[in-house]
């Protein structure tokens, strides 16, 4: 690992130091440390061999087997990684530990590339958009190309492959275009290793030649025709003791090609096929007729039969498909007419925010223009508490919903138990008045030793908790001083609910007075209307309040030089020595 190649081992650095959901991306990066390179050389195989000592290979093994929906980069991320993973493997010689590689190494990442593929072709089919569609069928492709230029670089793979679940669950598919591509990475399979079919099981190769079989007979689509035709061909030169298989398994496959695939483009590849198959009937033609009349009867009864079961089904099935089809439509629209609601109510929460929030930025400007200054900070206090108390509110009353979201299955069950409760005490109750009362039994008396015994008990208790002794002066006195208490209790609180009520006055005339103030209009737009609500009638008020505001008006405006030495000395704080007039003097609202 010294003379490793600095990128490689730089990237393996960032690896390591990265999140989990950065990885895939910083993995990206190997491409183009690969491409750097051409293929085969001895630069391109230290290259691989750097890649796999520092275990990137791993990292992509591991990326490939995570749900990418939910990662940065999404599917194609996942198709570049797996032909970077093949790329890898490919031309790679491992001197150390060679059996984890070959046996352990690359059948898991056959395993993982095959279900990313099954992956890629499950969200294909679901998609619903074009697009969509072409970029899950170009990804699915990329990963099939993948796998096929890895065994291609390791031909004991092949029989991995066509072993492998993935791959047999891939082939077995409806689908036209995902059919088509999994059929050419058969054929290649085929073309690596050609004795691939007589290494696997006899259920998988049974598995593989029903689906080619099944597909010639369940589709007209000439471009699956073709590739199962070629396939079959393939196996049946290759294979001669499969041919007997193919006639032996297949009663009625030469009929099948012969009405449904003449004519549709591909008649050199089907008439090779043919001629494999009669060639191999020769020998037995007779007896391989009768089998083949009989299977054709077989055949006729039971597709008769089958027939006139379906037309009896045909009206419960046609009804059930246009349910189904209307309540996948009807949930369609209710999506789309929902999504269209909840846009059209985000844009007019938005505008309605929106439009608040200048709202109250105006009404905020214009009280600020009306309060006098020293009232800015206190004003801008009770904003800010009123505003701490709006969203207190609103986050306990989000908060309150919540809970009661989450405890409203808890508060059924509740109810539920309280109802049941409810009707069993009934139930107990009906059938308790239901009984017969049971006969009076007298209480049993006390016997003389318990009597005296008690007796006892209850003088014993007397002699050690006498009774207070109290005389009739001690009592009027007591009496005297309760009543004197009494009288003081009663003076007290009726002079405390007098300087309550004076309390609620002066507060009453002070918010009123701060209300005519803060409500009072600006001097351009004041009349003598408003002037009488803030003029004093009082001859001696508004002199003294005229002398002050000149005085005031008079420090204000007055030469720099007056004001030295007052330099630390705060702007609205004006010395009493400077005014004629004393701040308890100040008339607000029409009072003293």
């Amino acid at each position: 690992l010294a003379a490793a190649d600095p990128r490689v081992r730089a990237l393996a650095a960032q690896v390591i130091e990265s999140k989990d959901q950065d990885i895939p991306l910083l993995l990206l990066k190997l491409k183009g440390i690969l491409n750097s390179a051409s293929s085969g050389c001895e630069e391109s195989k230290k290259i691989k061999q750097d890649i796999y000592n520092y275990e990137l290979t791993q990292y992509c093994l591991l990326v490939l087997k995570q749900d990418h929906s939910r990662l940065r980069g999404g599917w194609a991320t996942a198709a570049q990684l797996a032909e970077i993973l093949s790329h890898c493997c490919v031309g790679l010689e491992v001197k150390e530990d060679p059996e984890e590689f070959y046996k352990k190494f690359l059948p898991s990442a056959i395993d993982n590339l095959l279900f990313l593929g099954r992956r890629l072709q499950a969200r294909f089919i679901r998609a619903i958009k074009d697009e969509e569609n072409q970029d899950f069928l170009r990804w699915f492709r990329t990963v099939t190309d993948a796998i096929c230029w890895l065994f291609g670089g390791h031909i004991q793979l092949a029989t991995c492959v066509l072993q492998n679940d993935h791959f047999l669950q891939l082939l077995i598919t409806d689908d036209v275009e995902t059919a088509i591509i999994m059929m050419s990475v058969l054929h290649n399979i085929l073309r690596v290793n050609s004795s691939v079919l007589l290494q696997v099981d006899e259920e998988t190769l049974h598995c593989v030649l029903d689906e080619l079989v099944y597909k010639l007979s369940s589709t007209t689509n000439p471009v699956v025709g073709n590739a199962a035709t070629k396939l079959l061909l393939l196996v049946a030169k290759f294979y001669k003791q499969l041919v007997k298989l193919l006639t032996a398994r297949y009663k009625g496959l030469k009929g099948l090609l012969n009405k449904q695939w003449t004519g549709k483009g591909f008649d050199r590849d089907l008439n090779q096929l043919l001629d494999l198959l009669y060639l191999e009937q020769s020998d037995g033609k007779g007896e391989m007729q009768r089998q083949h009349q009989a299977a054709c009867i077989i055949q006729a009864t039971w597709r008769g039969f089958q027939t006139r079961k379906r037309l009896k089904k045909l009206p419960q099935a046609v009804t059930t498909l246009q349910r189904s089809f209307r309540a996948k439509r009807e949930q369609e629209l209710q999506h789309l007419k929902k999504q269209k609601e909840d846009e059209a109510l985000k844009l007019q929460m938005q505008l309605q925010r929106q439009r608040a929030m200048r709202l109250f930025h105006e009404r905020q400007l214009a009280l600020l223009e009306i309060i006098h200054a020293s009232q800015v900070n206190k004003y801008m206090e009770e904003m800010e508490g009123k505003s701490a108390l709006t969203i207190q509110r609103f986050w306990r009353g989000y908060r309150a919903r919540r809970n009661f979201h989450q405890q409203r299955q808890s508060l059924k069950e509740y109810k539920a138990a309280v109802i049941i409760q409810r009707a069993a005490c009934k139930f107990l109750e009906k059938r308790r008045k239901k009984r017969l009362l049971s006969p009076w039994k007298d209480p049993k008396g006390l016997t003389d030793e318990q009597r005296l015994a008690l007796q006892q008990k209850v003088d014993d208790y007397i002699k050690l908790h006498p009774a207070p002794e109290m005389s009739e002066e001690m009592s009027k006195e007591l009496h005297m001083q309760a009543q004197e208490k009494l009288a003081q209790f009663l003076l007290r609180s009726r002079l405390d609910q007098r300087a309550a009520q004076r309390r609620e006055a002066l507060l009453a005339q002070v918010n009123t007075d701060v209300k005519l103030l803060m409500n009072a209009p600006g001097l351009a737009e004041s009349t003598e209307k408003d002037l009488d609500v803030f003029r004093s009638r009082s001859i001696p008020v508004a002199t003294k309040a005229r002398q002050s505001h000149n005085a005031m008006l008079k420090y204000t405006c007055g030469p720099w030089w007056k004001k030295l030495g007052e330099e630390f000395v705060e702007d609205d704080v004006i010395p009493d020595d400077a005014l004629n007039a004393e701040l308890e003097t100040l008339f607000i609202g029409g009072k003293k």
